[in-house]
């Protein structure tokens, strides 16, 4: 009965964690207009030189733009673009571009 108790209250603290770390897709859409002249309003970039970024997995987002931020993916272009975003606004993006879908 406690087992089951702890098991039960550990799967909700897990569930409103993952839910409280997700990202804000409207916010993130809000922030993304500087993203749009390389890849698209949407997330859909008309030049071959750019990556789509609709429908991406928000985790991969997140970890490749904090790498562009941090200097451990290089590209001095996106380097200049992320340097003043916030984890949120980093969150927030990735959710309104997996959203894009």
């Amino acid at each position: 009965m406690i087992k089951s108790i702890v098991v039960s209250l550990a799967l909700a603290f897990a569930a409103v964690s993952a839910a409280q770390a997700a990202g804000d897709a409207a916010a993130g859409k809000a922030k993304s207009s500087s993203c749009a002249g390389c890849h698209g309003a949407t997330g859909v970039s008309s030049n071959p030189m750019y990556p789509n970024l609709a429908g991406q997995q928000a985790a991969y987002l997140e970890k490749a733009i904090k790498d562009y931020k941090t200097g451990a993916r290089k590209d001095a272009m996106m380097q200049g673009m992320v340097g003043a975003l916030s984890d949120a606004d980093i969150a927030n993006l990735a959710a309104f571009y997996n959203s894009s879908k």
